[in-house]
């Protein structure tokens, strides 16, 4: 192997391990906020409830928004790419 392929392995390798750290010590901080949700929204009235699920939903529409034209403008360039390439 070549000096730069050794590289691109052990970044690759670095930054798994750091994604994989980041995902051992991520778990008990989610799992703790949605228990506390959970039982707030348990002991809401129902309007309550229901506007909790409409604010979920609000904040969730506009990452999942940004998140489908991120995939589908990287799609294209991709597309685009493999095109010129050829």
């Amino acid at each position: 192997m070549d000096c730069g392929n050794t590289m691109k392995l052990h970044t690759a390798f670095l930054a798994a391990f750091v994604f994989l750290c980041g995902l051992c010590a991520v778990p008990p901080a989610f799992s703790q906020g949605c228990t506390l949700c959970s039982s707030y929204v348990e002991a809401s009235s129902k309007g309550g409830q229901r506007a909790v699920n409409k604010g979920v939903l609000l904040l969730l529409l506009p990452t999942a928004g940004f998140m489908s034209g991120g995939l589908a403008l990287a799609y294209r360039y991709s597309r685009k790419r493999d095109l010129e390439q050829s």
